[in-house]
This record gives C-alpha cells, structure tokens and sequence, in this order.
C-alpha cells in the first residue's frame, strides 16, 4: 500500500509514494540495501519506537509519531551505521529522504497525516 504523508502543522507534503512496513520482516529489513530514496518517496513503520540504520547506504529523516501522528522526535539526515533510543510515546516511524524534513520546516510537535493513495 501506497502512502501519502502530509504534516498537517505546515501544510506541507512529504511524501506521495511512501510504503508501509506492518509485517515483522518488513519492518526488520527497512530500507536496507537501497542505493537512494527519491524525493517523495518513504517508509512507515508500524508499530516501531526505536530504529538502526545498519547496512543502509543513505543517510534519512526520521520522524517518530505518537497515536496521533505527532512527532515526538526527529533525526535530520541521521547516517549509516546508527541506532537511536527508544522512545515510548512513539507508536510509528516515518523515514524520508535526507533534506525533507528541513526543506519542509517540520518540527518536533507538528502532526503528520498518512492516508492511503490510490
């Protein structure tokens, strides 16, 4: 399933081609291996609280979302080879290009909307 992902704070879109990872191997595997993620491109991950990076080849956005879609924390470009803590107000994870999340202005406290796309 396709995902649109909208932060709603800025009324700005981040992604129009996002995937969802639900699946116990989807949400281990990632994005592992890929060699890019375009510009309107990314993952969901659910349910997730913490991340890695391992064996990814690209540096990404983060942006971990409480219940109601509202970032309780967010990485800017966090690099290859990384994990973060857990955070347990988070209930998902989006993961975006690096520069998306700065190039849209999206902060810690906005709330993010993800809506399937047809």
């Amino acid at each position: 399933m396709r995902l649109r992902v909208t932060n709603m704070t800025r009324d700005r879109l981040l992604a129009d081609r996002a995937e969802r990872a639900t699946r116990f191997a989807d949400r281990f595997v990632g994005l592992m291996g890929r060699r890019s993620l375009a510009l309107g491109e990314g993952l969901h991950i659910d349910p997730c609280n913490s991340i890695h990076t391992f064996f990814m080849r690209i540096p990404i956005d983060v942006a971990f979302l409480d219940p109601d879609g509202v970032i309780v924390k967010q990485f800017l470009a966090l690099p290859p080879w990384r994990t973060t803590s857990m955070y347990f107000r988070a209930k998902s994870v989006v993961e975006l290009p690096a520069g998306t999340l700065a190039a849209s202005g999206t902060q810690e406290g906005d709330r993010l909307v993800l809506e399937p796309v047809d």
